[in-house]
């Protein structure tokens, strides 16, 4: 399994990005597909979640109403549409795969199987 993120960058308080994420090596039919963050001094946290058979998600209280997570089968991505940016999302940003979770997405790092390498999102007041 490989997971390759992209996307990041830097933008000021109130604006937007979309991150993408990029799976491949294996169906994902019964997976779910994480976003993670880790700000600098701080450990990795769970940002979003969903499932790739049926598109349930799951968002850290702290995104909600801002960040929207979503999937293309067809394609094997993942998206994080990330709307009005606040300097404290600032972060690394990794997706992740939990493998033959079914549709079960859970917060903590350890049910993540695989990872991509990251990418960088600044956000500027």
């Amino acid at each position: 399994v490989q997971l390759q993120a992209s996307g990041g960058g830097s933008v000021q308080a109130g604006g937007s990005l979309r991150l993408s994420c990029a799976a491949s090596g294996r169906t994902f039919s019964n997976d779910v597909m994480g976003w993670f963050r880790q700000a600098p001094g701080r450990e990795r946290e769970f940002v979003a979640g969903i499932s790739w058979s049926d598109g349930r998600t799951r968002y850290a209280d702290s995104v909600k109403g801002r960040f929207t997570i979503s999937r293309d089968n067809a394609e094997n991505m993942v998206y994080l549409q990330m709307n009005s940016l606040k300097p404290e999302d600032t972060a690394v940003y990794y997706c992740a795969a939990g493998l033959n979770k079914y549709g079960l997405i859970f917060r903590h790092e350890n049910e993540y199987d695989y990872w991509g390498q990251g990418t960088q999102v600044t956000v500027s007041s």
